[in-house]
């Protein structure tokens, strides 16, 4: 699945998390949606968190 259908299927849950839940459902899709994807971008290692968890500083 690339970024595109990826994007679509997210817009597509966040739209039916809004239509059926209201206001307070879609932030709180929306949020966990931020949150997945920034583990997910952790884990394909396209960001380092090394640096915010003081690893890989000299001592």
């Amino acid at each position: 699945m690339n970024a595109t259908q990826t994007g679509l299927l997210a817009g597509l849950l966040l739209g039916i998390a809004g239509a059926t839940g209201g206001f307070s459902q879609f932030v709180i899709a929306l949020v966990l949606g931020i949150v997945g994807l920034g583990l997910g971008l952790v884990l394909d290692g396209k960001i380092d968190v090394g640096g915010l968890v003081g690893r890989g500083r000299d001592r």
